[in-house]
C-alpha cells in the first residue's frame, strides 16, 4: 500500500473509524432489529421481547492503571460499565460473560481478586455470569465483558427518538469520576519521584469513588417507569457531556441547547477542580466515565420529573440548522463541542 492511500486511525476517531470499517454490512436477518450504532444492539428471538446486547474491551495502559486500580475494583466497574450500556436502551440486564487475557505476572491469587469484584457486581444487579474466555497476554492484562439483556418491544429506547423542543435530562451530577482520575493520576506521579510519601486522599472519598467505583442507575430506570415515563432518546455518560449529547443530536437529527447554570456538579468535584485549577463544567462537559444516564422527555412529562431530587433538567432539543449550543451563566452562546474521550486522539 502506497502512503497515498494510506488514512491514519486518528484521522477518523473512535467513532468515525466504527463507521468506516462496519458501514459496508448489511442486516441479513429480521431478528436483527438494530445493529451498530446505539449503546448496544437489539435482536428479537420472541414476540413482543427484544433482547439487548452490548461488549466493552478495557486494556491495561489504556483504560486502567493497576499502580492505583484494586483488582477487585476493576472487575466490579468492568461489569457496571456494560450494564450501564444495557440500561441506557431502557433494558434490564440478565447475564454477562467475561473473556481475559493476562500476562504471567498475575498470580492466581490475583485474578481470584479480580473475580471477587466481578461476582459483587453480579451480586448486587442481579446478572449471571455465563461465560467467557481466557487466554495469554505477551503484556499486561485485558477484559472483555459482554452483557446482555431484554426489554418489552414498546419500552426500548434508542439514541434517535428525540425531537425539537424536548427536554434534556440527566441523572446525579458530572466531572466527579474525571477528577477523580486527576487525583489519583497526580498521587502516582508524586510516588514515582518519592515513593516514601504516602497518598494524600483525605476528603476525597467521594471523587476518588466514582473513579474506582462507579454504579449503573438501575434505580432510574425503575423510577422512570413507576412515573409513567419513556424516554424519547436515552445514552449513558461514558464520553463526557459534550460528546455524548451530540451522538443523541446526530443520531435524532437534531440541534441543542445546554444551560451551563443546570449542569450538576457536586460540592467534591467543584472544590476540586478549583484546587486543580480546572474550570468545574469543563470537566463535566469533557470528563466522561460518569455513567449516568442522559435522555430526552417531552415537554408533558416535565411535571413529573421536575421534583425528582436526582434528575437534572438542563437544556432541550432545537431545530439542527440552530446547530448545538451551550449558554453560558452570562448569557453568551457557544458552539458546543465533543470534547470528551477519543480512543484515537491526533498525535
Amino acid at each position: 500500500m502506497s502512503a497515498e492511500q494510506r488514512t491514519e486511525i486518528s484521522e477518523l476517531g473512535e467513532f468515525g473509524l466504527i463507521r468506516r470499517l462496519t458501514e459496508p454490512f448489511t442486516v441479513q436477518h429480521p431478528s436483527t432489529v438494530l445493529a451498530v450504532g446505539d449503546d448496544a444492539a437489539v435482536i428479537q428471538y420472541e414476540a413482543g421481547r427484544h433482547t439487548v446486547i452490548t461488549t466493552d474491551l478495557l486494556l491495561e495502559g489504556i483504560h486502567f492503571d493497576l499502580m492505583y486500580v484494586p483488582l477487585k475494583h476493576l472487575g466490579y466497574k468492568a461489569v457496571v460499565v456494560n450494564l450501564s450500556d444495557v440500561y441506557a436502551m431502557n433494558a434490564v440486564p440478565r447475564q454477562i460473560t467475561v473473556s481475559i487475557g493476562v500476562s504471567n505476572r498475575f498470580s492466581v491469587e490475583a485474578l481470584e481478586e479480580l473475580y471477587e469484584g466481578i461476582r459483587a457486581a453480579c451480586k448486587k444487579y442481579q446478572v449471571d455470569l455465563i461465560g467467557g474466555d481466557t487466554s495469554s497476554s505477551v503484556k499486561g492484562m485485558v477484559i472483555s465483558v459482554t452483557a446482555i439483556g431484554e426489554t418489552d418491544a414498546n419500552r426500548l429506547v434508542r439514541r434517535s427518538g428525540a425531537s425539537v423542543n424536548e427536554l434534556i435530562c440527566v441523572t446525579g451530577d458530572l466531572g466527579a469520576a474525571y477528577l477523580g482520575l486527576q487525583l489519583l493520576e497526580r498521587e502516582k506521579r508524586l510516588f514515582l519521584e518519592n515513593p516514601k510519601l504516602k497518598p494524600d486522599l483525605e476528603g476525597q472519598a467521594y471523587v476518588v469513588g466514582r473513579q474506582l467505583k462507579p454504579e449503573a442507575r438501575r434505580d432510574v430506570i425503575a423510577w422512570l417507569q413507576q412515573a409513567g415515563i419513556l424516554p424519547t432518546s436515552m445514552i449513558d455518560v461514558s464520553d463526557g457531556l459534550s460528546s455524548d449529547v451530540l451522538h443523541l443530536c446526530q443520531a435524532s437529527g437534531t440541534g441543542c441547547k445546554l444551560y451551563e447554570e443546570k449542569i450538576p456538579v457536586s460540592d467534591d468535584a467543584y472544590a476540586l477542580a478549583l484546587k486543580f485549577h480546572l474550570d468545574p463544567i469543563t470537566c463535566a462537559l469533557s470528563g466522561g466515565e460518569d455513567y449516568e444516564l442522559l435522555f430526552t422527555i417531552r415537554q408533558q412529562d416535565y411535571e413529573k420529573i421536575q421534583n425528582h431530587p436526582d434528575i437534572s433538567v438542563i437544556g432541550h432539543m432545537q431545530e439542527a440548522a440552530a446547530g448545538s449550543v451551550l449558554i453560558t451563566k452570562s448569557g453568551k452562546e457557544h458552539p458546543l463541542t465533543a470534547l470528551g474521550w477519543n480512543a484515537f486522539p491526533k498525535a
